[in-house]
This record gives C-alpha cells, structure tokens and sequence, in this order.
C-alpha cells in the first residue's frame, strides 16, 4: 500500500490544513466510520439522507485525518482536518496520484452484465503466473474506485480494476483514475439505461473505458454482444474479440459438460488449451475466455493459466449444496434482463434429479420499458426446462404474463414478500430440487436464503 503523508494530500487536492501535523502518515481512505482501520484516511460523503461530517470525530477516535468540506477557519482537534471543496472529487484526485506512482500493468473491466465475475476471472487467470491486486468486493463506482486504488499493493506485479458507471460522464472520469492498459467490455445490456435512455448510449458510455488508455493499449470486445460485435468494421489494430465466435481473434470451441463442470477448448491461433471451468453457464465459459486472452497476450504459460479456472470461486451465483440433497443458487446481488437469462441458463442445464424451481424477483432501473424487459424474461423462460416459477415484486408480474401468454406448462406462483416464499420454499421442496433466487439487491432476496439454511435442520 502507498503511505502519503497530510501534506502531500494538502498539496494533490489544493486543499488547506486546518490543524494538526502535516507530517502525519495515511495509508488507505475509508467513507464509512464504523469500518476505519488505523491511519486511514477518513472521507466524509454528503449523501442524500445523511452527511458522513457528522461522523468525523468518531472516525478520528481511530483514523489518521479527515477530509472536510463543512469546516474552515480555525479547527481545535488532536488530528489533521484537510479542508477541501468536494470530498469525491479529492478523492479521485488522491486515487489518480497514488496511481501515477504505480507502473506496473493495469486492467480494466466493464460491461453491463458480468464485470464482476470477469474482473475475478482475470485475476485468477493471471495470479497463476503473476502477483495480482485486485477491485475489492464491489467497488467500481466515482467513489469505490479511489477506494481501491488507495490499497494499491506496491509489490504488485498488475492490478484489475472493475469500473461501473449509471450516468453519462461517469466512466470518463473512471477512466481518467486509472489509466488503463488493457480494456475489456462484457456485455452491452439495459442495466442503468432508465438514466442512459438507449442501448447505444450505454455502448457510446463503455466506450469511454479507453478515454485516458495507454497510447499502446489494447482493448478487448466480447464478440458474442450484438453491439460489441458491430463494431468489428469500425476497429482498428488495437481491438480484438474474444468469444465463441469463429471470427473471434481468442475463441471458446467444443463447449461440453464434463461431471458437472463446464469443459472448453481455449483457440487462439495455433494454440489450443483445454480449460475446465468450476463455475455454470455458457456465458461463465466467456467470461473466462477473457483471462485466458489476456494471458495469452502476456505471453503467460496457458496450461498454468488454465490449471487456475478448476477450482475457480467468484463472488456471483452461489451454489449452496444443502444435506447432498437441495441444491440453491443463490444469484441475489443483483438482475438485470441479460443477467435473469443467463441464471435461468444455469437452472435449466444442471443436474436435476427432482424440480427446477426459479424463484425471481423485480429488476430495477430499466426505465418507462422496465415492464416489456420483464415480460421479455418471461417469454425466454417459458421454454426453458424449469418445472415451477415464483415471483415476488409488482414489476416480476409481468415474467408471470410473459410465461403465461406462450403457453408455457411451468407451474406459476405469486407470493407477496420474501417471509412468504421462504414459507413456500420450505413446503414444496424436495429432494433432488433445484432452486434458483434472484433478483435485483433492492429486492433484499438473500433474506430467502438465509431463511431456508436457517430452516435446514427442521427440513432434514
């Protein structure tokens, strides 16, 4: 971790000390009093409910200094208070210094469905062969990425950062932190467009990942996306595809099921490397073809790199095996249209000796189409093999129309909250079920899961 002292923060946000020792050292930034370690940073956000200032001397009882845009003049207090005009802003002023100390490979990743995973899926891929630092948990926004760029590990040999935006200008400024060597978009989807208003201003948005990219860049498009792939006319040497493709410059070929992982064929030119993969989903199977480039593009030995995906565990869609008898997919982060397909994918291809039961909740932020997007899930579920569907939430209503209207023989149920379906839950399942949770976080759906493994010894 880079260490910075007060009066180097003085000096990188053109702020003014107020009191305390300029000399004092700060290593990492918190914004949240109750989670700061000793010589933290401590940055207080105006939020829309709360203004995190009321917290800076509770912070301090721990912290190193604070930033403050409420205080002026003269401070009496045993540690520095670093007056600056807007907390965010110097903070993403510190996260770009500490960033221009780090010469070392950056990767970047975005995209409306999969970064996470794909951001973990790199790492794993290129800790094989490197030391890697890492997005912590899931901080990818105006505020997590100074965040996590304040915990840059110096001995570091890459670093891969996640970026999220859900607004116009927002990834520009991401990009402009951390100056990206290699980029890579996912998937253009509908997440955020009640804000971005089209699919094509989402692209123009992910776009801007490359805004402050190394001149000898590279950035890497998945060449599954619709939109990604109309791109291929219009890109020049410093773009290349990865996907199942056979256009793709880094492809997936042969994709099977090998007990109960999923098996692929990593191409690349003359190269060919088999790579099992300990996560569901064809679209998992993407998501790791983007380390295997990567790494490929290092020069990195791939049969170590692929060693590296068997034992693979990311912070998405949790199998939870319960007795060797129940088995729940616990996919309640967030949804979004792509991301409800994709799970649905999950539900219908794994191994089931009983019911397949997708237990689906509201998506958010889908704007004035946020109902069609739903039926629309509805509609690719209805043929899917899934033998019974609970929704929960105002807007999943209309998966259940959309179910219904193809004349679908899935069972359907409502349920009005997450108490009811995990009352449902624990009185229908079997042994030998499958259930998939999901929907978006404001839906609070892990509350289902806990639930059931709370239950789990009165079921058994």
């Amino acid at each position: 971790m880079f260490e910075l002292s007060v009066k180097d923060i003085v000096n990188i946000t053109s702020g003014k000390l107020l009191c305390g020792d300029e000399n004092t050292i700060v290593r990492g930034i918190c914004t949240n009093s109750k989670e700061i370690e000793e010589g933290n940073l401590f940055v207080p956000i105006i939020g829309e409910k709360v203004d995190a200032h009321l917290f800076i001397e509770s912070a301090l009882e721990v912290g190193a200094a604070t930033l403050t845009s409420m205080h002026s003049g003269v401070v009496i207090a045993d540690k520095p208070y670093i007056q600056v005009s807007d907390t965010i802003k110097a903070m993403q002023d510190i996260g770009a210094y500490i960033r221009s100390m780090y010469h070392k490979p950056v990767v970047a990743v975005t995209g409306s469905v999969g970064k996470t995973t794909t951001r973990d899926m790199i790492a794993t891929a290129l800790s094989q062969c490197a030391k890697v630092y890492k997005t912590k948990k899931n901080y990818n926004s105006q505020v997590g990425v100074p965040i996590t760029l304040s915990y840059l590990e110096e001995d570091s040999d890459m670093s891969v950062f996640e970026l999220g935006m859900s607004d116009f200008g927002q990834m520009g400024i991401l990009s402009d932190m951390v100056k990206p060597d290699i980029c890579v978009i996912t998937v253009i989807g509908v997440a955020h467009i009640e804000y971005l208003k089209t699919r094509e201003n989402i692209l123009q948005e992910k776009l801007s990942i490359t805004k402050s990219m190394n001149k000898d860049g590279i950035l890497f498009l998945n060449g599954d996306d619709d939109m990604l792939a109309s791109l291929k006319t219009e890109t020049g040497d410093k773009v290349v595809y990865y996907g199942t493709k056979d256009w793709c410059d880094y492809r997936a070929e042969n994709i099977r099921m090998e007990d109960n992982k999923y098996v692929y064929d990593y191409v690349h030119g003359n190269k060919r490397v088999k790579v099992v993969l300990n996560a569901l989903g064809t679209h998992n199977v993407v998501n790791s073809l983007a380390g295997m480039a990567i790494a490929d593009y290092m020069n990195m030995d791939l049969d170590k790199v692929a060693a590296g995906f068997d034992d693979f565990s990311g912070m998405r869609q949790k199998v939870i095996d319960i007795s060797g008898k129940y088995t729940i997919i616990d996919d309640t982060y967030n949804a979004s249209p792509d991301s409800m397909k994709a799970s649905i994918n999950v539900l219908a291809e794994m191994d089931c000796t009983g019911k397949r039961i997708a237990v689906l909740g509201d998506m958010f932020e889908l704007g004035d189409n946020s109902e069609k997007y739903h039926y629309e899930v509805g509609t690719y579920l209805a043929d899917k093999n899934i033998d019974e569907l609970v929704v929960i939430g105002e807007l999943s209503q209309n998966i259940l129309q959309g179910v219904k209207d193809a004349g679908s023989s899935i069972k359907c149920n409502t349920l009005k909250d997450n108490g009811e379906a995990s009352l449902f839950l624990l009185s229908v399942m079997t042994p030998g079920d499958v259930v998939l949770i999901k929907g978006s976080n404001g839906m609070k759906m892990d509350q289902i899961v806990s639930n059931i493994l709370g239950k789990k010894d009165e079921m058994f």
